[in-house]
């Protein structure tokens, strides 16, 4: 008789904290592999207590209250497959991320990452004590290895694992996304196949946890690095995959194999998600947002109306005397593209307030700046105070250009809880507009068609706090800007890099001084997705008070 093993891969959402929902869940995907016939079903990293819990996971209670839910959860699952789940585990004065797999009522096996991963938005070395490395465990049919997450990404794990007689490794994962991620990812497990010829199962989370978004994209490799199945990215997804012994070893069955999105829809979904996820796991169920006329807050009206449905988005425009008709006119034609409340609330009378009032102090000075910020503020203040009353969640809207030189007023268009942008520089603002404008899929809860306007793309970025502004009175082209940028943020180089690959050495030093003394807006704003691998909060790490600067 043919060897086969039937294995369910739940590639599901968590939420930190929800010990309970998650087991919820762990039970519900358990119940579809009972009635599937597997094996066994198998669920992410950490996906009992959801990942990253942070500093949380060392709370004494929060270990109990997770070791009693995967108490319950073994004696709940005990009459069918195999149920594997990762979870913190306590031993003595260490503090695990261990895998379980749990069989007939109880812990059968419990494995313990060996790599603990301390770079980027990783901190586990700050959290978790390392263990020896594993064998493989007793599935029955077969010996299974379970490298957890990062244990994958090097040769030791794996080779001690098959070494001592694993016939198939299962890796479960909380990797969050970055852009094109997913070649990264696969390059690294198909090594692994190859190094070990047996089959391999990546089964990743998905969903968005403060400022990380977790974009699942499981996969099946057979030995050699052949694709067997390919779960969606950006969804829940359970699907069952048959493997089979042959004279060669185990081999999994070809199954269905999801085609992975261009990196604008990547991206555009990572926001969404993003979004989504922390209006859930905090609460919110409604947004707001100042809707300008330009083309950050029109992006991010989008994200909103497509996360939330257009019901649950109000954008408001408040426009001063150096408001154009074209941007009431643009804010407008945005609003009812996506079919979303739309409010005006003026602020001039209560500038022209604000100026009576300081003027005393102000004698004798010119108007600038200051002036200027003012007028954002006014709008903070206005916006939060709708916030309050009604209960939505204010929006922020400065893209990562804005964010990184300090081009958005703290205390004022900075005023908010989530800024969906804030990982996008601009020129890439514009390609995802355009890229929304003509796609338009199932999981996007807003209109399709053109619901950001060309007019609004199409002009020149201005703040409109004075008379005929432009962002480029300012600041360089944007073009010029976000590839100066790009090398000193996200490539770490030097301001002789950027002068060897073309860029003014004026230009480019008054680009690094914008950079280093908005450090404390920065300290201060509000999260949003991590779409790079440069994001500013936790894989960017600066001090605020630095007198460093590159005089190369």
């Amino acid at each position: 008789m043919t060897e086969q093993f039937r294995l369910t891969i739940a590639q599901l959402n968590p939420t930190v904290g929800d010990i309970d929902g998650n087991a919820a869940k762990a039970r519900d995907a358990w119940a579809q592999a009972k009635a599937a016939g597997a094996d066994m079903v198998m669920l992410p990293e950490m996906f009992l207590v959801g990942y990253q819990t942070q500093d949380l996971v060392m709370k004494p209670v929060f270990e109990q209250v997770s070791m009693a839910a995967l108490t319950a959860l073994a004696a709940d699952c005990a009459d069918g497959p195999m149920l594997g789940i990762g979870g913190p585990l306590r031993e003595g004065d260490k503090l695990r991320n261990a895998y379980f797999v749990l069989k007939d009522g109880k812990v059968h096996n419990t494995t313990r990452k060996y790599f603990l991963p301390n770079f980027n938005v990783f901190d586990e070395v700050r959290l978790f004590s390392r263990a020896e490395m594993q064998g493989p465990w007793d599935a029955g049919a077969l010996r299974i290895g379970t490298p957890i997450c990062e244990d994958a990404w090097y040769e030791d794990v794996c080779e001690a694992m098959v070494e001592s007689g694993a016939e198939m490794l299962l890796v479960p994962n909380g990797s969050p996304y970055f852009r094109e991620k997913n070649d990264v990812r696969l390059n690294n497990m198909v090594a692994r196949v190859v190094e070990n010829d047996v089959p391999l199962v990546y089964l990743n989370m998905v969903g968005g946890q403060d400022d990380q978004v977790f974009d699942g994209g499981s996969f099946v490799l057979n030995p050699g690095g052949a694709l067997a199945a390919q779960l969606p990215w950006f969804e829940e997804a359970v699907r069952t995959i048959d493997f089979t012994k042959t004279s060669d070893g185990w081999r999994a069955e070809d199954a269905d194999k999801d085609v992975l999105p261009h990196a604008f829809e990547t991206d555009y979904a990572a926001m969404v998600m993003g979004l989504r996820d922390y209006m859930a796991k905090t609460g919110f169920k409604k947004v707001l947002l100042g809707l300008s006329g330009g083309v950050d807050s029109a992006i991010v009206a989008a994200i909103a109306a497509d996360a939330l449905g257009p019901e649950n988005v109000r954008c408001v425009m408040l426009p001063s005397e150096y408001t154009s008709e074209a941007s009431l006119t643009d804010a407008k034609a945005a609003a009812a593209a996506l079919g979303v409340k739309y409010d005006i609330v003026p602020i001039a009378a209560t500038r022209a307030a604000v100026t009576e009032t300081l003027a005393p102090l102000f004698e004798g000075l010119d108007e600038g700046l200051t002036e200027e910020n003012i007028q954002s503020r006014i709008r903070g203040l206005l916006l939060m105070a709708q916030s309050n009353k009604f209960g939505e969640m204010l929006l922020t809207t400065g893209n990562k250009s804005e964010v990184a030189v300090g081009y958005a007023t703290i205390y004022g268009d900075m005023a908010g809880g989530y800024n969906p942008i804030k990982d996008l520089y601009k020129t890439r603002v514009f390609d995802v507009c355009r890229w929304r404008n003509t796609n338009h899929r199932p999981w996007m809860k807003a209109p399709e068609g053109e619901v950001i306007p060309v007019a609004i793309i199409d002009k020149p970025p201005s703040a409109e706090l004075r008379d005929d502004q432009k962002d480029s009175d300012s600041l360089p082209e944007y073009d010029v800007l976000d590839g100066i940028l790009t090398m000193l943020v996200d490539e770490e180089a030097s301001v002789a890099d950027c002068v060897a690959a073309g860029y003014e050495r004026d230009v480019v030093k008054r680009v690094e001084h914008l950079l280093y003394i908005s450090e404390y807006k920065r300290f201060q704003s509000a999260p949003g997705p991590r779409l790079s691998r440069a994001a500013f909060w936790l894989d960017r790490r600066y001090p605020i008070a630095s007198r460093w600067r590159d005089n190369g």
